[in-house]
């Protein structure tokens, strides 16, 4: 089955998924319609699920098409940190697919489980994200050049001549690198999303040729603000004095405060992150460099395919077990309005915020917050309810119980119900494959699930005001240019519904490695676990009756 084969299956059209909500607004197609009035503001409303509705500008002489975003891109030479990372992998593709005129990609690349920066490199270049690009255009995949070298090294870890190559022939950067581990230790999140930041900038300080630089940092930056504007707040402590620390203090040292150092922030990841934008922000007057804040990245709306996802990450991976069954209780505040963006709109905000910068250099920092919430928002019930429909609709043949599940804010009755239906189906199903001379896996599983589902409570127990001002105005701006219908940098037209089916199709395909044809075996599998769902149902029913009533008659007696 081809890469392409998806999009003729059970799921939507990439069309379908895009078909937008104010038909008023827009043409069936996604063209744009004729504003009603030519004082109107990018704003037009906020309904009752607090979505905000915006209205494109009617375009006056001033205002006129433009054609400069991919030609931006001509003969330019790229640099790019983090690249074989779920969201670095997806913009690579897009920058040679969308912008052919690139000359050259520069991939920074460490060396990891024993293979060589360029080991990994063969690899990364045979990566299925690519595939439409090998079987149509495989001559662009030769713009892409490793670059051995190590984020979290002085000077990267590079060669004099990878340095020297840098300085003089790099354009554009994309600071994608990041450790994105919630329970990462302080220490390794501050070498990488810091210390390393810091190291690139210094690099970015002398490249001659520097036109634009992004910096991808998290809208979960500020988690303790429930409304974050497009600024970078003060951070918990300066950057200097917290790089310092973490450079001269002992390890052992630096763990026993790590608690104090990371107040307030729910984890390391967020702290650092907060700390980085601060230190990004003292560059503004150096360096031609924005930041982009994107909220929970998921899987793609149609880039490189519909429902493409490489990871089984936060909720990716919650996700993919509500579709095995194996999951029947979240911690979440259900009524609370989720923020998640597809990473292909992600990617194609970072090229359009590269472009925008290069025309426009603010000081301080221009940021975008890369979120849905505010745009197009959708409730956790909402989400969780069609997960769960896609789930039941869509079957894996891996799946294990019947699918079904609750959030709940009660943490007594989540670890209950979490022993009772996570724990103990899993040990069951480890002691039956024991007999069989299988190895036990469900259990560990489980404790890794659970382990992923604590990391991301805070998030699914909280809501944030995420302001898009900049953002926004970064649409209207890419929708005016020629190749803005291959630059959507918003949500505002995402059907949730077909998004989040595609996304299930996604997991059970590149996931799972479960392809169509299994869709039948896999139905008829879902019913028979229904049917099984019901009995012990019913069991357990007489199972309570017959107790009741035996304690009823030791009553009388």
């Amino acid at each position: 089955m081809t890469a392409d084969s998806l999009e003729g299956a059970v799921q939507p059209t990439a069309g379908h998924v895009l078909s937008l909500k104010h038909p008023a607004l827009f043409t069936e197609d996604g063209g744009q319609m004729p504003c009603p009035r030519k004082d109107a503001r990018p704003l037009l409303a906020i309904d009752e699920n607090n979505n905000e509705w915006t209205e494109p500008l009617e375009q006056t002489e001033q205002e006129s098409a433009t054609d400069s975003l991919r030609p931006f891109y001509d003969g330019k030479c790229v640099f790019v940190t983090g690249g074989t990372g779920f969201l670095g992998k997806v913009l690579i593709e897009k920058l040679l697919r969308a912008c052919e005129g690139l000359r050259t990609i520069y991939i920074l690349l460490r060396p990891k489980r024993g293979l060589t920066s360029e080991q990994r490199y063969r690899e990364f270049v045979r990566h299925p994200v690519f595939d439409r690009l090998r079987s149509k255009t495989p001559q662009l995949l030769e713009k892409l050049v490793c670059v051995g070298g190590d984020i979290s090294l002085p000077l990267l870890g590079l060669t004099e001549r990878d340095h020297r190559t840098l300085l003089e022939q790099v354009h554009i950067v994309f600071h994608v690198a990041a450790t994105v581990r919630f329970n990462e230790g302080l220490i390794e999140a501050a070498l990488l999303n810091t210390i390393g930041t810091k190291r690139l900038l210094d690099l970015c300080d002398s490249m001659r040729q520097l036109q634009s630089l992004v910096h991808v940092s998290t809208a979960y930056s500020n988690p303790c603000r429930t409304k974050v504007d497009e600024v970078v707040y003060p951070p918990p402590m300066d950057p200097d004095q917290f790089m310092q620390c973490i450079q001269l203090l002992p390890g052992d040292v630096i763990n026993a405060i790590a608690g104090k150092l990371q107040g307030t922030h729910p984890n390391t990841y967020t702290l650092t992150k907060s700390i980085t934008e601060q230190l990004v922000a003292q560059y503004a007057d150096r360096l031609p460099l924005c930041i982009v804040r994107p909220s929970i990245v998921t899987g793609a709306v149609a880039e490189p395919y519909p429902g493409w996802i490489d990871n089984v990450y936060g909720i990716t991976g919650i996700m993919m077990e509500i579709g095995r069954g194996t999951i029947s209780s979240i911690m979440c505040d259900e009524r609370c309005t989720m923020d998640v963006i597809p990473v292909d709109i992600v990617c194609n905000t970072l090229i359009a915020a590269a472009w925008e910068n290069a025309q426009k250099i603010t000081t301080p920092v221009r940021v975008y917050n890369c979120t849905s919430g505010q745009v197009n928002g959708i409730k956790w019930h909402e989400y969780g309810r069609i997960t769960q429909q896609c789930a039941v609709r869509n079957p894996t043949k891996y799946v294990m119980l019947y699918p079904g599940f609750r959030f709940r804010t009660n943490r007594l009755m989540h670890k209950l119900v979490e022993l009772l239906l996570h724990f103990l189906p899993a040990y069951l199903f480890d002691v039956l494959m024991r007999a069989q001379g299988a190895k036990p896996i469900m259990a560990k599983i489980a404790k890794r699930f659970q382990k992923a589902a604590d990391t991301g409570e805070y998030f699914a127990m909280h809501e944030w005001t995420f302001r898009n001002d900049n953002l926004l105005g970064l649409g209207n701006r890419v929708r005016r240019d020629r190749a803005g219908s291959d630059f959507r940098c918003d949500v505002g037209g995402l059907d949730w519904a077909a998004y989040i089916e595609n996304y299930m199709l996604g997991i059970r395909r590149f996931v799972l490695k479960d392809e169509l044809d299994s869709m039948g075996q896999a139905r008829v599998k879902i019913q028979r676990l229904l049917w099984l769902k019901r009995l012990l149902q019913l069991g357990a029913l007489l199972l309570l009756y017959y107790v009741c009533g035996l304690l009823f008659r030791m009553q009388r007696v």
